[in-house]
């Protein structure tokens, strides 16, 4: 075991087409006339879960959801915590106030309506937070989210946020409070760097990923790993882009469900709703 703190393993329920910010990208009304492959992939994650003795966070689209109402049943009869990852995966900074409270509302209630639960979390698409949506907090909070894992805490190609805080922190506002957990990084030679999900686990090799974890946890932060489902499906539809976004897409496939699987059995793992109910300083007024 890496560490007593446990860290939390998420999963962003969405298909192979999702991927933001390209010319080649589909928009929702081509999306139900494409290949899914989210329904397959999803399932074989569940099954890795559940080999491993595994609960998780599965942060769902909601066109996913609405279309696959059963991926979000099975997870939550696995033990594992549904939450949203808004409806129609968009860029924060490109939507709008009103538009994205439309958005995580309706996200919001369409997946409760399906799980039968409360929704508590929610994480944006591409992490797209930046100092460009002063109101996204508030937003959140007046949607009925009591909590958010979207803040990237260093430059990125989709937002990030330099010098927030690297651990859990309570965000107070308007419309009430919003417990932030930002995507886990690591200080290394001066850099802020990533390890720990999507393009980053996938391209760096498991001993980095393993010694960057120890670190962040031997600092008294728990890690967040994210992925998504088509990145354990080597042979699943490439969209054109060029090579660099190329590479950043596609980089390590094959090596991806290795990696969950050590991940899965190094690491003390649990769910946001779990940490966010055990931690009292979190909790408190939330």
């Amino acid at each position: 075991m890496a560490s007593r703190m446990k860290s939390i393993f998420s999963v962003d329920v969405e298909d192979w087409f999702h991927i933001l910010d390209l010319p080649s990208t589909p928009g929702i009304s081509e999306w139900g006339s494409l290949p899914s492959r989210v329904e397959a992939n999803f399932m074989k994650l569940l099954d890795i879960f559940s080999e491993h003795g595994a609960v998780t966070t599965c942060f769902f689209l909601g066109w996913v959801a609405e279309r696959y109402p059963h991926l979000v049943r099975e997870a939550l009869a696995r033990g594992h915590e549904i939450a949203s990852h808004g409806y129609a995966h968009e860029l924060v900074y490109e939507v709008g106030e009103e538009r994205f409270l439309r958005d995580v509302t309706r996200a919001k209630k369409l997946i409760e309506d399906i799980a039968g639960c409360e929704v508590l979390g929610y994480r944006a698409s591409g992490f797209s937070i930046t100092g460009d949506v002063p109101w996204f907090f508030d937003q959140l909070a007046r949607a009925g989210y009591r909590y958010d894992s979207s803040v990237f805490p260093a430059m990125r190609g989709h937002g990030g946020m330099k010098g927030v805080n690297l651990g859990p922190y309570p965000v107070s506002n308007r419309a009430g409070r919003i417990v932030e957990f930002p995507i886990t990084v690591a200080r290394v030679l001066g850099k802020t760097l990533c390890f720990f999900g999507g393009g980053y686990l996938r391209l760096f090799p498991y001993p980095v990923i393993r010694a960057m974890a120890q670190r962040v946890l031997g600092e008294g932060r728990p890690v967040i790993f994210y992925i998504h489902p088509r990145e354990i499906d080597p042979s699943h539809p490439r969209l054109p882009m060029g090579i660099m976004r190329r590479f950043k897409s596609y980089v390590n496939l094959g090596a991806t469900e290795r990696k969950i699987r050590r991940i899965l059995d190094e690491f003390e793992l649990t769910t946001f709703r779990a940490f966010l109910e055990d931690s009292t300083s979190l909790r408190k007024d939330s």
